[in-house]
């Protein structure tokens, strides 16, 4: 930096403030300055950067490989949800680190935040890691959790009405006359186990006789679903309505379900979750519960933010509605 501000004539702490991006210093100073690093091959070392600040600028997101099998994330949904929170990263001028290797207990965790590599994380996806996620927070590790909502809970969630989603599948499946449902998911992670509950109050609340079967997915891989699917259909009672706990799961249902010759809409009637871009071009189109992934990624960073700046910010659930199309 002597030497920039040599050639450009000013001072070195002038050369800091343009290569800062600080608004006291002149258009006309600026381009002069960047003119000239420019000209001599300068470039800001960021690493460095960071060590002489009190932040790291930069943002871990962890994402829920554990859920996946073979840690292959195969669910568009958690890519839009890393869109939206990317997208309003770039927006503060922060960086982005992508699940690195070593988060997978609490210490790897610790020795990230206290090497000053992360100012805090956001993490997509709470999994069975709920016992996890707490010693973190109350370790005082800045983070954020897209996920299940407890407004007494001891961190900071953001996430949609999952209790409701449930109720809104159950109400279309009690429009439709259907009275034995089954549901699709691994209720020990808290959003899925909120869904199931809600579909439960559905039917418990219209007072009719329904009966309600389970069928665990240990992992959300579209494969492991299928088969999943494909066992129950041979092995058990037809249902008349199904609850998927994603669309690709409901994907995945249709398939196996269809070569056993069960088909929706005519034998069953089928809702998804996420209304993810492909469940309105798939064939039959997916009736499905949306959720508001449009703004998630801001709150998400937002939140992050108020932890990161000292304050604590109360989670926030978002709301769910019915789309309904063919199934």
């Amino acid at each position: 930096m002597s030497d920039i501000a040599r050639l450009a004539k000013v001072s070195k702490p002038t050369v800091s403030r343009v290569l800062n991006g600080s608004p006291l210093v002149t258009a006309e100073t600026r381009d002069r300055v960047l003119e000239v690093a420019r000209a001599n091959g300068y470039a800001v070392n960021r690493n460095a950067q960071k060590l002489r600040q009190s932040r790291a600028n930069t943002v871990t997101v962890v994402l829920d490989f554990g859920s996946h099998r073979a840690g292959a994330i195969g669910d568009p949904f958690i890519f839009e949800l890393l869109a939206g929170v990317s997208e309003a990263l770039s927006i503060r001028d922060q960086d982005l680190l992508l699940s690195p290797p070593g988060l997978s207990d609490a210490r790897g965790f610790q020795d990230l935040y206290r090497a000053r590599a992360t100012d805090g994380f956001i993490i997509l996806g709470q999994g069975t890691r709920h016992v996890l996620l707490t010693s973190l927070a109350k370790a005082g590790l800045p983070l954020v959790v897209w996920g299940a909502v407890d407004p007494g809970g001891p961190y900071c969630a953001v996430g949609s009405d999952n209790l409701a989603g449930g109720r809104l599948a159950g109400e279309r499946f009690l429009a439709r006359g259907a009275k034995r449902w089954l549901f699709v998911g691994n209720i020990d992670h808290a959003e899925i186990d909120l869904r199931f509950k809600g579909l439960q109050q559905a039917a418990r609340d219209s007072g009719q006789d329904i009966v309600i079967d389970h069928l665990a997915i240990d992992s959300m891989a579209y494969a492991l679903t299928f088969q999943r699917a494909a066992d129950y259909i041979r092995d058990h009672a037809r249902p008349d309505a199904v609850f998927a706990f994603s669309d690709t799961a409901a994907m995945a249902v249709i398939g196996a379900f269809r070569a056993a010759g069960h088909q929706t809409p005519q034998d069953y009637a089928l809702v998804g979750y996420n209304n993810i871009p492909p469940a309105a071009h798939f064939t039959p189109g997916i009736t499905t519960i949306e959720q508001e992934t449009g703004i998630a990624g801001a709150i998400l960073v937002e939140k992050l933010m108020q932890l990161i700046d000292g304050t604590r910010p109360k989670s926030v659930m978002l709301p769910t509605r019915l789309i309904v199309r063919d199934t």
